[in-house]
């Protein structure tokens, strides 16, 4: 289950008001926002960008496409995508965070990408497009930050045009019994030290490992999917399901 009750929901492993939650995760962002690239690669080594590159793999864009990078962040996919979009597409990096927006503006504006990209504060949980607007919608490591994931897939699948799709890349459980338990120590022993050292901030990155934690499972989230309206409905585990790659299409 995503949410314990009508009104309250997981902040990591606190149950919280609705409305707390979205002030809280925004303070956790505003928090990383300027050390988010570092510590991605330092708390990765680096796999990410092999999990982000088999996400534009399976986001199946071409030239002339539409596409929403929700929860965008500073911009990785979008990158990707602006290049694949062409002169013809669109790219709209949307984010929560004005302070996570602003350090993917400015990345992708020093990489020279302007003329097919735009940037837009939004709420997942309630987007502001028009119906049926997107070809491809991706969002990589923020769903489980959002307070109402059923909401927010609403209205990801109300923007999304037919025989458009929907890709979600996320953190997930691990097929291992023995490597969930050395994961367990290095979400909550190595990851805020990290955080504390590079950051400067270690309860931020404990509260990103107990989100892992309380998302919900593969399936779980492939039967959530389907409930809002996706179909031929998937998923692939990346490096033994540490994250997950789940797929769906409105049709």
């Amino acid at each position: 289950m995503l949410n314990k009750s009508k009104n309250t929901t997981h902040f990591g492993y606190q149950t919280v008001d609705k409305e707390e939650k979205t002030n809280l995760v925004g303070n956790v962002f505003h928090s990383v926002a300027s050390k988010y690239d570092l510590m991605n690669d330092i708390m990765s080594l680096g796999i990410h960008r092999i999990w982000k590159r088999l996400t534009i793999q399976y986001s199946g864009v071409k030239p002339g496409h539409y596409v929403l990078d929700l929860a965008g962040g500073t911009g990785d996919l979008t990158a990707h995508f602006s290049n694949l979009v062409g002169k013809n597409g669109l790219v709209i990096l949307a984010d929560i965070n004005n302070s996570m927006l602003e350090e993917g503006r400015k990345k992708l504006r020093n990489k020279g990408i302007l003329r097919n990209v735009r940037y837009i504060q939004a709420n997942a949980e309630n987007l502001p497009f028009p119906d049926k607007a997107f070809d491809c919608i991706t969002i990589a490591f923020g769903l489980r930050n959002v307070t109402a994931s059923n909401q927010a897939l609403t209205s990801m699948f109300r923007v999304l045009k037919i025989g458009g799709r929907l890709i979600i890349l996320e953190f997930s459980k691990l097929e291992s019994a023995l490597l969930n338990k050395i994961y367990n120590i290095y979400s909550f022993q190595v990851l805020p030290f990290l955080g504390k050292l590079i950051a400067q901030d270690s309860h931020s990155y404990r509260y990103l490992a107990e989100s892992i934690h309380v998302h919900p499972d593969q399936e779980t989230l492939k039967r959530i999917m389907i409930d809002v309206g996706f179909r031929e409905t998937s998923y692939k585990n990346l490096t033994g399901g540490i994250v997950a790659l789940h797929r769906g299409f409105k049709f």
